[in-house]
């Protein structure tokens, strides 16, 4: 009948300690995806930015000798990330690719214009800068126009800001939500020995000593979970990088090993805390108080 009675027991205290690692181990899991996403945020955001084209088109009777001038000295300029000239053979290409027709069928000649196409740092992705690039390239007088979508540059600056509160917004709330569940999960796991608690209290054990192997066990729990969230970060950014390689999420792995460890030593931290307190509450208890 004993050896029941402590199977049963056995069996209930692994699932309550498979109940702390897993809920440990789920809340520092999305934890520490929000932390990538904070990381990567900016260059996310950086990535479309950059996408933004600023396309200066030519006249007919543009030298070559000052369209690879002008391209040579975009190229250098700090504020430009990449160049691409555009004949207007490659451009009535593209357009015949998109329509699936020749247009020049119906026209009869090429309209298009020899153009080159600038994709700008992301810095400097602004309507500021887009409109002092545009004037000094129109300054040259076989420039015949320049044009980029500020609607959307506007937009998407705008957007920009607003997801960047947003993101750090949630990121507090979320520290706070991970922090409550984990407490509440380590405060029942100490719960159900607080009888345990007590009568070690009442045999004279101080209290240093009695919360000894509860800290211990927690924090070990602890670090299981943390390494369990770990694994999962890890396997979710290794996707990640891989599917999105023009992110280069991994092209900081300082930053990345900094935010591994914040997630580690959080597991150990909020374990540690949550175990203290929790113990320490029964510690203060009387006996009767035990039984609400």
């Amino acid at each position: 009948m004993s050896s029941s009675f402590e199977k049963h027991q056995k069996r209930r205290l692994i699932s309550s300690y498979f109940s702390v690692v897993l809920s440990i181990a789920l809340v520092l899991f999305l934890l520490g995806l929000l932390g990538l996403l904070i990381l990567n945020a900016k260059k996310v955001s950086d990535h479309f930015k950059e996408q933004v084209v600023l396309t200066i088109y030519l006249k007919e009777n543009a030298k070559d000798v000052e369209v690879k001038q002008l391209e040579k000295s975009l190229a250098m300029a700090d504020y430009v990330k990449s160049t691409e000239y555009v004949s207007k053979e490659q451009a009535a290409e593209f357009m015949k690719a998109e329509n699936g027709e020749d247009f020049m069928d119906f026209v009869g000649y090429n309209p298009l214009q020899n153009s080159i196409d600038v994709h700008l740092k992301a810095d400097f992705v602004t309507s500021e800068h887009l409109d002092k690039i545009s004037a000094e390239a129109l300054n040259k007088n076989f420039v015949d126009e320049v044009t980029y979508d500020n609607d959307l540059v506007n937009l998407m600056n705008d957007n920009v800001r607003k997801i960047s509160l947003w993101v750090l917004v949630i990121s507090g709330i979320f520290t706070v939500i991970a922090v409550l569940l984990i407490n509440s999960s380590i405060r029942l796991s100490v719960y159900s020995k607080r009888f345990t608690i007590k009568t070690m209290q009442m045999v004279g054990a101080t209290k240093q000593f009695i919360r000894r192997p509860f800290v211990l066990k927690s924090v070990r729990l602890g670090i299981i979970g943390a390494i369990i969230a770990l694994i999962g970060m890890g396997v979710v950014l290794f996707y990640l990088n891989k599917t999105f390689t023009e992110l280069e999420l991994l092209s900081n792995p300082i930053l990345v090993g900094a935010l591994f460890m914040f997630i580690f030593a959080l597991g150990i931290v909020i374990t540690w805390i949550s175990t203290h307190f929790a113990t320490q509450r029964f510690l203060n208890l009387k006996t009767d108080q035990l039984y609400y």
